[in-house]
C-alpha cells in the first residue's frame, strides 16, 4: 500500500469519524441495543440449464435482537418465517447455533458481526477501516463517492481454513459519501474453494451489497436506521466444471429502537454456549443477513458455505 493510499484512506476514516460523531462512543459507550425488523425474499435462482427470475414466493418477515459489549463483544437473535439464529462473540470466539448444524464456533480469530457495519455501530465500522486503502471514486445512487478497501491477509485466510475448505479471498469495499461522509454503501465478497477426496474441487463466491439510509442521531450519535441487501450466492466448479447455481436473495431492514449504556448488562451475557469449543466446527462465522432464509432447497444447500 502506497502512502498516498493510506494518508487518503484515513482521512476518509476521520471525515466518517467526525460525521457520526461517534468520538463519544470511545469515551461514554459501555455497551448497547439494537431491535430491528426485516423481510428476506429470493429472488433468481440459475443454473446452466434454467433460470429463474422473481421467484413466486412470498416475503419472509422477522426480527433481530444485537447486544454488543465494548469493545468486541455481540450477540445477536434472528428470527425469520419459522427459524431462529443465535450468534455471539466473547471477544475470542465467534459462535453460532442453528436449527440444521446446532452450535458451532468459528475457525479463525474474532471479527466483526456484519450486521454492525451496516452503519449501526461506527465505532466498529471506522476501527474495520481504518487500516484500509483507498482505490478511487464511484458515482451511488446520486451521491460521489470514496472507496475504500479491506482485504483479509494470507495469514489470516489460512486461519479459517477448516478441512477440505479453503478461504481463498475475503474482501470488503467501503463507499464513504463526499458529501455527508457517511457510509452510504458496502460490498462483501468471499471465495472458498471445497475439494473432498476424490472429487472436482467446488467454488462458493458470495456478494454481499448492502445499500444504507436513514441516518438520525441517537444520543448524539448518527446510526443508519434502513438498508437493502442483495446477497448473491454464485456455486461453480465440481464434475468437469460443469455444476453451477446462482442464487439471489434480497434484504430490506428497519432500525426500531437504539439504546446506549443498558443498565444491568455485563460480560456473562456474552458466554458461549458450554458446547461450543474453540476451533470445534466450521470455518466460517455467522451470516446474518442470509443464513437463516426460508427452506428452499438452493438456499439451504448455501447455507454453510457463507461468512
Amino acid at each position: 500500500m502506497s502512502s498516498t493510499e493510506s494518508s487518503s484512506a484515513q482521512y476518509i476514516v476521520q471525515q466518517y469519524i467526525a460525521a457520526t460523531g461517534c468520538t463519544k462512543l470511545y469515551t461514554s459507550l459501555k455497551n448497547s441495543y439494537t431491535m430491528g425488523k426485516l423481510k428476506m425474499l429470493a429472488k433468481d435462482y440459475e443454473t446452466p440449464s434454467t433460470v429463474s427470475r422473481n421467484l413466486p414466493r412470498s416475503a419472509e418477515i422477522g426480527s433481530f435482537v444485537l447486544w454488543q459489549f465494548m469493545p468486541d463483544m455481540w450477540s445477536v437473535e434472528l428470527v425469520v418465517g419459522c427459524n431462529k439464529v443465535h450468534a455471539g462473540s466473547n471477544g475470542e470466539i465467534v459462535w453460532r447455533q442453528t436449527p440444521w448444524l446446532g452450535s458451532q464456533a468459528a475457525k479463525g480469530p474474532a471479527r466483526p458481526l456484519r450486521r454492525a457495519i451496516q452503519g449501526l455501530d461506527p465505532r466498529t465500522t471506522a476501527k474495520m477501516f481504518v487500516e484500509a486503502r483507498f482505490v478511487g471514486e464511484k458515482r451511488i445512487r446520486e451521491e460521489d463517492c470514496f472507496i475504500l478497501k479491506v482485504a483479509a491477509s494470507p495469514a489470516a485466510l489460512a486461519e479459517r481454513n477448516d478441512g477440505s475448505a479453503e478461504v481463498i479471498r475475503h474482501a470488503l469495499f467501503g463507499y464513504f459519501s463526499q458529501k455527508s461522509g457517511f457510509l452510504v454503501y458496502v460490498e462483501d465478497s468471499h471465495l472458498t474453494r471445497i475439494e473432498y477426496t476424490g472429487n472436482d474441487a467446488v467454488y462458493w463466491e458470495t456478494t454481499i451489497e448492502t445499500t444504507i439510509d436513514n441516518y438520525k442521531p441517537v444520543d448524539g450519535v448518527m446510526i443508519a436506521h434502513s438498508g437493502r441487501s442483495v446477497v448473491t450466492v454464485f456455486k461453480f466448479g465440481g464434475q468437469l466444471g460443469m455444476t453451477s447455481t446462482k442464487t439471489r436473495i434480497e434484504e430490506t431492514w428497519t432500525i426500531e429502537e437504539i439504546v446506549f449504556n443498558v443498565p444491568g448488562l455485563s460480560m456473562d451475557f456474552f458466554i458461549p454456549p458450554a458446547e461450543v469449543r474453540k476451533g470445534s466446527a466450521s470455518g466460517d462465522p455467522p451470516e446474518l443477513t442470509s443464513g437463516k432464509f426460508g427452506n428452499g432447497k438452493a438456499w439451504q444447500n448455501s447455507r454453510g458455505k457463507l461468512k
